[in-house]
């Protein structure tokens, strides 16, 4: 079995980038600036080319209104709704877990110190 086309796709959705986009889409359609600002920290380059590749693989369609100047909007197709499921349940276990993984960070830099 080929792992190159899983791998690719496991490092293309566990990207915080692609992570963060599917989140912020769940709730329906966006326009670019508005993500920007619910993503905290993504320069414009970097939404961009987290739509781009996002578009190409299925999970995000872009539409453009005509008006002046032109609107465009992103929401999450059929598939991206699907990889949305477990990309929230890992960031519910994430948030589950945060605590506990800070403290076990916290440990491991002790016991690198002595």
């Amino acid at each position: 079995m080929d792992c190159r086309p899983i791998s690719q796709m496991l490092g293309r959705i566990g990207d915080k980038w692609t992570i963060m986009t599917i989140t912020m889409l769940l709730d329906g359609p966006r326009r670019f600036n508005e993500l920007r600002r619910l993503i905290g920290g993504i320069s414009q380059q970097m939404l961009t080319r987290t739509l781009r590749a996002l578009e190409n693989d299925g999970l995000v369609s872009r539409k453009v209104y005509p008006t002046i100047p032109p609107q465009v909007e992103y929401s999450l197709t059929t598939l991206g709704r699907s990889l949305a499921e477990p990309l929230t349940q890992l960031t519910r276990w994430v948030l589950s877990n945060m605590s506990e993984i800070e403290r076990n960070r916290r440990e491991a830099a002790t016991d690198t110190a002595r």
